[in-house]
């Protein structure tokens, strides 16, 4: 179900003006993002571990090893909290108590499930490989039915969430806006740099397009 409202649980309360519930925003910043962080609890103690994703239609993957503690625990019916950040400039103001970042950020909420169907989990790993590198899937080795065993995959709902966005100049004081120092935003994204092959590359492998004209965004 696309996100129409918030929920109490999911309402921007610092700087609410920078909440976003569009569905579609969500979207974009989780296809843009290529790690987000799996908040869960077990036993009472929190953890927060950073893990690769994708995302088909309005659901996420998770996957990892069918030992992973983060997502046996989010397939025992647990709740979980996803969040994915995209850092795109520091905001440099005239006081040290104004200074800033801007970023889109996602935070999604809900009880994920383990896909157990073996076509849907093939897509999901499919997914994940083409999330990080499209174009790649084709070229490589599919998983085995063993490694297919080995592997967990969580599918987690892109039904409860908010986007927060900043943009845009540092906001000082008005009394500091006649201060003589340097204010601004130095832009941030991510950049590839050139393709290192491995060293036991057959020789006559040439670089493939896609990954010397690698890009985010």
């Amino acid at each position: 179900m696309p996100i129409a409202n918030p929920t109490p649980r999911t309402i921007v309360k610092r700087r609410a003006q920078r909440g976003v519930y569009d569905h579609a925003v969500i979207l974009r910043i989780l296809d843009e993002a290529l790690v987000c962080h799996v908040g869960f609890v077990v036993d009472g103690e929190p953890f927060v571990l950073p893990t690769a994703y994708a995302r088909i239609g309005d659901h996420l993957y998770l996957h990892g090893s069918a030992s992973s503690r983060m997502l046996r625990t989010g397939k025992g019916g647990a709740g979980v909290c996803v969040t994915v950040t995209l850092l795109d400039g520091l905001v440099l103001a005239r006081s040290a108590f104004h200074h800033s970042m801007n970023y889109r950020s996602v935070v999604l909420l809900g009880v994920a499930a383990e896909v157990v169907d073996p076509g849907e989990k093939r897509a999901a790993l499919r997914a994940l490989v083409e999330h990080v590198a499209p174009g790649r899937y084709a070229s490589v080795r599919p998983p085995t039915d063993d490694e297919i065993t080995r592997t967990l995959v969580l599918r987690l709902p892109i039904d409860e969430g908010s986007a927060k966005v900043r943009s845009g100049p540092p906001i000082d004081d008005e009394d500091d806006y006649a201060r003589p120092v340097w204010a601004g935003v130095i832009p941030l994204e991510l950049r590839s740099g050139a393709p290192v092959p491995d060293p036991r590359l057959d020789p006559g492998c040439a670089t493939a397009r896609w990954a010397a004209a690698y890009a985010r965004g």
